[in-house]
């Protein structure tokens, strides 16, 4: 893996965890969605990340054991794979007068909770300045190096 291939790495994380806070986002924003174009409640949705890459880290680690180093033809990054449905079920709520109310009343709400959102939501901030924070450390020694031959 090339220096320069650090900063692919670092925007691959970064592009990945900002689906992640748009997913959380979209979750919270569809708290009370009774009714969808699918039809029904809103289901909760999350994201699947899928490293990529040559080489995994445990082949990377052989390689440093063995003191190949490590080679990749082609940069490692995370990626989103799948958006993917909740399947946990709905919550009935007691509301009579609501118009998606079934014959005994009630109504199927969304399986959301915002609690799981908001966290959801400040771990993917926190792994997108821990990615901000790397690639400004490379950054800074990509700077470094260039002055050398000052």
């Amino acid at each position: 893996m090339s220096f320069l291939g650090s900063f692919d790495i670092s925007a691959s994380g970064m592009s990945a965890q900002r689906l992640r806070m748009d997913i959380a986002a979209e979750n919270i924003a569809n708290v009370d969605t009774t009714r969808t174009e699918a039809g029904g409640a809103y289901r909760r949705k999350d994201v699947v990340f899928q490293s990529y890459g040559d080489n995994s880290f445990k082949d990377a680690l052989k390689n440093a054991a063995k003191g190949n180093g490590y080679v990749a033809k082609r940069t490692p990054g995370v990626r989103v794979s799948n958006i993917i449905e909740d399947d946990r079920e709905l919550k009935r709520v007691y509301n009579p007068s609501h118009p998606d109310a079934d014959a005994d009343g009630y109504v199927e709400m969304p399986n959301v909770d915002v609690l799981k959102e908001t966290v959801d939501s400040m771990s993917a901030t926190r792994s997108y300045e821990a990615n901000v924070t790397a690639l400004n450390a490379m950054k800074a020694m990509a700077q470094k190096a260039l002055e050398i031959g000052k």
